[in-house]
């Protein structure tokens, strides 16, 4: 029995490749998404909340060993109680980090 290769060639079509991005995340796969070197330089591992499990948290945490985030709109950090992570947010591109927060039942690890 041979394992199906996840992979798939990246296209050179530049607007091709987003359409296989896109593909790739509502079928719940992760991506990697590369930013300009102009900005951070770095890749991103990406999927869609909605379809997070452990498997994928744990590659993110053991592989990629950088912050595991989540995007929300503002009221939603606000009925969840997430305040800024500074008072003053002087980071150059001005990302709107919050506190960090933990799993509420079942953590084991700190």
């Amino acid at each position: 029995m041979t394992a199906q290769n996840p992979f798939h060639p990246v296209a050179a079509d530049p607007f091709e490749r987003v359409d296989l991005a896109i593909r790739d995340i509502r079928e719940g796969r992760m991506v990697i998404l590369v930013d300009d070197e102009d900005r951070e330089n770095e890749g991103d591992l990406v999927f869609a909340a909605q379809k997070v499990t452990p498997e994928l948290i744990n590659f993110m945490a053991v592989h990629a060993r950088g912050l595991i985030c989540v995007p929300l709109p503002e009221q939603r950090a606000d009925e969840l109680g997430l305040t800024p992570m500074a008072d003053h947010n002087t980071a150059p591109l001005g990302t709107a980090f919050t506190v960090s927060v933990e799993a509420a039942r079942g953590v084991t690890t700190g």
